[in-house]
């Protein structure tokens, strides 16, 4: 089966600086890869020309057989490639429910024509949106909190919420830029082991940029190594964790 994502040879820089050295990664379907490196490597700025924050300056990116190279964040969005923060911007004041139905994408109840004229349809839109929603809080855990304020939740189930409001945006796969940062480690392997589940139960696809590799590595499939720009190893986690280039990148080699 071939790349579900595919990036190749991108370069990126910043005045003098080349945050990206012709780096090429695949992400094949269903599939939970994930990239690693000391800081500075390349990282955020990989991830930021995947999701179209930053135009390549060389190099494409292929998402579900589409070139969408420089295609605008909201098109990649649009698309289904969906990318979640360090720190997740959750409408505080709203409940986690509703955190989650205002994400849904041509809610007609967003026109005031097709509310007013087409109430029927409408209404039953909503209740199948909630329904919808409902499934997806049951997948990550977070039924319980369902009529909470999103203000109230632990960090770890904020980073869950944002999972699940890409997934009621329609995500066919998520870029996550350091989906445990602050999170405790009872509550990290929680939410990766709910990544594992999204993975196998609705064939997500995740590409996951991490630092605490002693709780991740575990869960994922394959893993990049980067260092000043480039791919210095890839393989299965074991292979990377013990190849000498990622050693003497993480000790300032």
């Amino acid at each position: 089966m071939g790349p579900y994502l595919k990036a190749e040879g991108l370069v990126k820089t910043f005045g003098g600086l080349k945050a990206l050295d012709g780096v090429t990664i695949e992400v094949k379907p269903s599939s939970i890869t994930m990239v690693i490196g000391p800081n500075g490597s390349g990282k955020t700025t990989l991830i930021n020309v995947l999701s179209g924050v930053y135009r390549p300056d060389r190099g494409r990116v292929v998402f579900n057989g589409r070139d969408i190279t420089g295609w605008p964040p909201h098109r990649v969005y649009g698309e289904g490639l969906v990318r979640t923060f360090q720190i997740p911007a959750v409408f505080s004041r709203l409940t986690v429910l509703e955190n989650l139905l205002v994400a849904a994408r041509s809610n007609m109840g967003e026109s005031i024509l097709s509310a007013l004229l087409k109430r029927k349809e409408w209404m039953t839109q909503e209740e199948e949106l909630v329904e919808k929603a409902e499934g997806i809080l049951d997948l990550l855990g977070l039924s319980s909190v369902a009529d909470r304020r999103a203000a109230e939740l632990s960090g770890g189930q904020m980073k869950l919420l944002e999972i699940g409001r890409a997934l009621m945006s329609g995500a066919k796969m998520l870029l996550m830029d350091e989906p445990l940062a602050g999170v405790n480690p009872k509550l990290a392997h929680e939410v990766m082991n709910h990544i594992v589940s999204l993975r196998d139960e609705l064939e997500i696809s995740f590409l996951v940029v991490e630092h605490r590799l002693d709780i991740v590595l575990s869960y994922v499939d394959k893993v990049y190594a980067m260092h000043r720009g480039r791919v210095i190893a890839e393989g299965n986690p074991k292979e990377v964790i013990s190849d000498p280039l990622v050693a003497e990148a993480y000790l300032g080699g």
